[in-house]
């Protein structure tokens, strides 16, 4: 699997509704073959600033990059954010989620 989580700092008049300016590209790309999850939250130490975390098949990735509505999310963001966003982006030897081991809830 291809794990990707990315930081992106919205500007602060762009910050409430960055949710809804991202909405096609997210919707998109869960509706992309090989997806396996698209998951945006707020960061609880900034608020100016959303971390997506992505997971892909590995033969997913270049589809995805590749795509129409990528290069439109990205020029859709580009105006709302201060900076360049910073991604950490490797491929794992595992296919998604599993129950942590040090924390069970029964």
């Amino acid at each position: 699997m291809i794990l990707i989580v990315v930081k992106f700092a919205v500007r602060p008049e762009h910050v409430e509704t960055f949710p809804e300016a991202v909405g096609p590209f997210t919707e998109a790309t869960r509706a992309e073959a090989g997806n396996l999850f698209f998951e945006w939250s707020r960061s609880l130490e900034d608020d100016h600033t959303y971390v997506l975390v992505e997971g892909f098949e590995d033969d997913a990735a270049e589809a995805h990059v590749s795509s129409d509505h990528f290069a439109a999310g990205l020029e859709a963001m580009r105006p709302l954010l201060v900076s360049t966003p910073q991604i950490i982006s490797h491929q794992v030897p595992v296919d998604g989620w599993g129950p942590m081991g040090e924390l069970q809830v029964d």
